[in-house]
C-alpha cells in the first residue's frame, strides 16, 4: 500500500506540475483590436427538439452586435416538438439578425444526425451568403451581444483558421454543482488548453457548442464529411483541421452560456454515459486502463489517507494526504470559474466514482446495442456501418 500511495503521490506531482497546467482557469478569449474589415459571418444551429431552451437561446443570436453582415440559419433535424416553427415564431417576435429555417430530413447511413444538419446547414450558408467564417453554435448555447463580434476579432487578430469556447454549463442544482465543474475540470486534463493553442502541438480539441471556423479551413480539412460518423464530434473537429494546417484555439468562454438543465442524477449520468465509450474508441483495453487509472489517481488517495489513520500506518496516511490535497487544489480554480464552494474539492474523489460507473455504463450500454443514444436515435461504432 505505501507503494501504491507513492505512485498516487507521483502521479499528482506530475499531473499539477506537466500536464499543460491543465487546472488553471485563464485560457480566455484573446482580446484584439477591431479587423479594419468586419467578414461576413454565417451562424449554424443544428436543432433537433430544442423548444424547451430555444426561447432563450435563439433571441440572442439574433441579437449579436456584429458590426458586418451576419445571417442565422437553422437547422431542424427532425424535431417533433415544433422547434421549426417556434424559431420561425422568435424570430417574428425578437427581429434582429436574418434567420433562414431549414430541414435537411433523415440522415443518411453513415452520418451522425448532428453532423448532416451542420452538412446542411454549410452548404446553404455558403450558397446564400459565401460568408467567410461560419459560426457553428448548439441550440441549448446562449450568447452575450459581444460574442460574435469578440470571436471574430479573435480569429482576426491572431490569424485563427478555428476559434471554440467551452460555454459556461448550469450549475444550479445539488447534482449540477457536484458533476458539472468536474465535468470541463477532467476534459481540461485530457485535452490542455494550453497544448491545444499551440500550433506545432498534436493535442487537439474543441467544445462544440461554441465553434468560430474560417470557410477556407472547413474545405481544407473537407468537414463534415470526413467526420460524418463521429459521435464526439467537436474533438473530431478540431483534429481534422489541424491536421490539415489549420491553426485553432480553445479557451474557457465569459459570454457564452449553456442553458440546457440537468437537474438530477439521471440526466446527468445519461450525458456522460451517452460518449464516454466512444472517447474509448469502444476498446476494452482502454476501458479497463481507464478504469484501473481512475481508481488509482481519485480513489487511492482518500482510501490511504482515511485507512491509514485508522489502522495507525501515518506514512500511508501523510502520502494519501499529500495527494489529495494535490488533487482538492488542483480542482479550487475550476470551482472558483463556476462560482461554487471551496469544501466541493475534496469530494472530487466521490465525483471521480461517478464517472467511473458513468464510463462502465457506456461501455455496457454499447454491448447492449444502446450506446451513443440521443434523441431517439442510437449510433452503433463506425465500423459496422450502421
Amino acid at each position: 500500500m505505501i507503494a501504491i500511495a507513492c505512485a498516487c503521490l507521483a502521479a499528482w506531482v506530475w499531473l499539477v506540475a506537466g500536464q499543460g497546467m491543465f487546472w488553471r482557469t485563464d485560457v480566455r478569449l484573446p482580446r484584439k483590436s477591431a479587423p479594419e474589415h468586419w467578414p461576413d459571418v454565417a451562424v449554424v444551429v443544428p436543432a433537433r427538439d430544442e423548444a424547451e431552451v430555444l426561447g432563450v437561446s435563439l433571441p440572442s443570436l439574433l441579437a449579436q452586435s456584429y458590426p458586418g453582415r451576419a445571417e442565422v440559419f437553422l437547422v431542424d433535424d427532425g424535431s417533433t416538438d415544433g422547434t421549426g416553427d417556434l424559431a420561425k415564431a422568435l424570430a417574428e417576435r425578437h427581429g434582429g439578425l436574418p434567420l433562414t429555417v431549414t430541414s435537411p430530413g433523415e440522415p443518411p447511413a453513415g452520418w451522425t444526425g448532428k453532423l448532416w444538419a451542420v452538412r446542411h446547414g454549410i452548404t446553404l450558408a455558403r450558397e446564400s451568403t459565401g460568408a467567410e467564417f461560419l459560426l457553428l453554435t448548439d441550440a441549448d448555447i446562449a450568447h452575450r451581444p459581444q460574442s460574435l463580434r469578440d470571436l471574430t476579432a479573435a480569429a482576426c487578430g491572431g490569424g485563427l483558421d478555428m476559434v471554440s469556447q467551452m460555454a459556461r454549463l448550469r450549475v444550479e442544482t445539488g447534482w449540477e454543482r457536484l458533476i458539472v465543474p468536474a465535468f470541463v475540470y477532467f476534459f481540461a486534463q485530457l485535452y490542455p488548453f494550453r497544448w491545444i493553442n499551440r500550433p506545432r502541438s498534436r493535442t487537439a480539441a474543441a467544445a462544440g457548442g461554441c465553434v468560430l471556423i474560417r470557410s477556407c479551413a472547413v474545405t481544407a480539412a473537407g468537414v463534415p464529411d470526413t467526420i460524418r460518423q463521429s459521435v464526439i464530434d467537436d474533438v473530431a473537429l478540431a483534429k481534422a483541421v489541424k491536421r490539415s494546417g489549420g491553426t485553432i484555439w480553445l479557451g474557457l468562454a465569459d459570454q457564452v452560456d449553456s442553458v440546457r438543465p440537468y437537474p438530477g442524477l439521471g440526466e446527468l449520468w445519461r450525458m456522460v454515459a451517452r460518449s464516454a465509450y466512444a472517447q474509448l474508441r469502444h476498446n476494452p483495453a482502454l476501458l479497463l486502463g481507464t478504469v484501473l487509472g481512475l481508481a488509482l489517481v481519485y480513489l487511492v488517495p482518500p482510501a490511504a489517507a482515511i485507512g491509514g489513520a485508522a489502522a495507525g500506518a501515518w506514512p500511508l496516511c501523510a502520502l494519501g494526504l499529500g495527494a489529495w490535497a494535490l488533487m482538492a487544489g488542483s480542482y479550487l480554480p475550476m470551482l472558483r470559474y463556476y462560482g461554487q464552494p471551496w469544501w466541493l474539492a475534496p469530494l472530487l474523489p466521490y465525483t471521480a466514482a461517478l464517472y467511473l460507473g458513468m464510463t462502465v455504463d457506456s461501455a455496457v450500454q454499447h454491448y447492449r446495442g444502446r450506446g451513443a443514444a440521443w434523441k431517439g436515435r442510437t449510433y452503433a461504432r463506425p465500423d459496422t456501418g450502421a
